[in-house]
């Protein structure tokens, strides 16, 4: 394993290490004491630069106390992703080795937070420019290794994987840390907090976890599980190694092929088109089958069979053309089943006008 004077010698070679450390796991697992420590032991030991960024530090306090209580509110959502945009402007900074630009779109008291926070780790200068618009970076912050550890609870897969996002963007290194702390010992750490957090909270939180999976999420591979945070010298010497594989084997941006995706996207479409004929013949032909059972009169059947028919003509050329926003309700890409089911909500409302009959 590299020095310390190793260490600091990367930048002059050309070839910084850059990195996002992920902490995750309940409140009062003992996250933000080990970040503390861990933090201060890369500095002395291995000569990084490390920034700690505590969301509990960071986040509003007023809005902290509604998020305990309502932990997936848009605004919530929001808030963390601004913190993202935060950190991805320092990074920026640091990958340019130019100035940080202040964002024109800033919740004011969390601005001033993070920027309190990079400044107390000596990684910005404590001195703004007199714009104010930007500020400098301090020599640690673009001359050494650097390693920004996140320290929140981080307790749903899809809030870890837009830090991971994050370091494919700009080819940092990515690795997560999660601290598997048995439920009543973070109840009882909790109920000695002079801000504790409702039990029913770390219970709901405890229920809903996930844990770094790396067998299924090959992103997931640079995590380590912590039982103790107090930490052996064993556990420390895993914390580092992790660091360092993840420092040294960032990952990789890879361009996608729009050629090929296009092509992919063509060979999906023409797949659904035919599969949609097909099925949306079998239902127009039951649909008529049943109002004829139903003692329709033929005037009527006429005008159903002609308001089906074109129903059913609309929905092929809608996935013909691509036009298929509305079928689609959070994924990116259409399902045979979204078409289905919406082509019979939309029968269902025709066929009401011509016989009662529930479908």
């Amino acid at each position: 394993m590299k020095t310390s004077e190793d260490d600091r010698g990367t930048a002059s070679r050309g070839l910084r290490k850059l990195g996002l450390c992920v902490l995750s796991g309940l409140p009062a697992a003992g996250k933000s004491t080990f970040a503390r420590a861990l933090g201060h032991r890369l500095r002395q030991e291995r000569g990084w630069a490390v920034g700690v960024v505590a969301y509990d530090d960071v986040m509003p306090d007023s809005f902290l106390d509604e998020a305990s209580a309502r932990p997936l509110t848009s605004q919530w959502k929001l808030l963390r992703q601004e913190l993202l945009k935060y950190l991805e402007g320092f990074l920026m900074a640091v990958i340019s080795q130019c100035q940080m630009s202040v964002p024109p779109n800033r919740s004011g008291a969390m601005w001033e937070d993070f920027i309190t926070c990079l400044k107390d780790q000596d990684l910005i200068s404590t001195s703004a420019l007199e714009s104010q618009s930007c500020y400098l970076l301090t020599k640690i912050a673009v001359s050494r290794p650097l390693v920004l550890i996140l320290d929140d609870n981080f307790y749903y897969q899809s809030m870890r994987y837009e830090v991971y996002q994050l370091a494919r963007k700009y080819s940092l290194g990515f690795c997560q840390l999660f601290f598997d702390c048995p439920l009543e010992t973070c109840l009882q750490r909790n109920g000695q907090r002079s801000r504790a957090l409702p039990a029913e909270i770390i219970h709901l939180m405890g229920r809903k976890i996930e844990k770094p999976n790396p067998e299924k999420n090959a992103w997931e591979h640079n995590s380590l599980s912590i039982q103790s945070p107090e930490g052996s010298s064993e556990v420390r010497l895993e914390v580092t190694d992790l660091l360092f594989t993840a420092l040294e084997n960032p990952v990789i941006y890879v361009e996608e092929n729009m050629q090929q995706k296009e092509t992919d996207r063509i060979i999906c479409s023409t797949n659904i088109l035919h599969q949609a004929d097909q099925t949306l013949r079998r239902i127009v032909s039951q649909t008529m089958k049943e109002a004829k059972e139903e003692h329709v009169l033929p005037y009527n059947l006429k005008r159903l069979a002609e308001e089906l028919n074109k129903l059913k003509a609309g929905f092929l050329e809608d996935l013909r053309q691509g036009n298929n926003k509305k079928y689609l309700c959070f994924q990116e890409t259409i399902e045979i089943s979204d078409v289905i089911s919406f082509f019979h909500f939309e029968k269902d409302n025709i066929v009401q006008r011509y016989f009662p009959k529930q479908h």
